[in-house]
């Protein structure tokens, strides 16, 4: 018996580790296209060609990708301890 629960909690840890993984590189991912592309299109299309003002762009692109990966990481840890802790009853005075 002691170890089917150990193997359970084997599993979900991998499964853990392995949306962690998923979302690193969909991250990573984002953060080598999105300021790139945001770079050349607004150079091209919002800029008139100016390289300063498109640069800023990509930079900011490259900050937000970076904002939300905190954003994603901080709510799932949050849900991840409440998961966690035992539900406490009100103590009656």
């Amino acid at each position: 018996m002691s170890e089917q629960i150990a193997a359970s909690k084997i599993t979900a840890q991998a499964a853990a580790q392995g949306s962690a993984l998923l979302k690193l590189l969909i991250f990573s991912l984002a953060l080598a296209v999105v300021p790139i592309s945001s770079y050349f299109l607004s150079r091209d299309y919002v800029w008139g060609g100016n390289a300063t003002w498109a640069a800023l762009t990509a930079a900011g692109s490259a900050q937000l990708i970076l904002v939300a990966f905190i954003v994603v990481s901080v709510v799932e840890d949050r849900r991840e301890q409440a998961a966690k802790e035992p539900k406490e009853h009100k103590k009656h005075r």
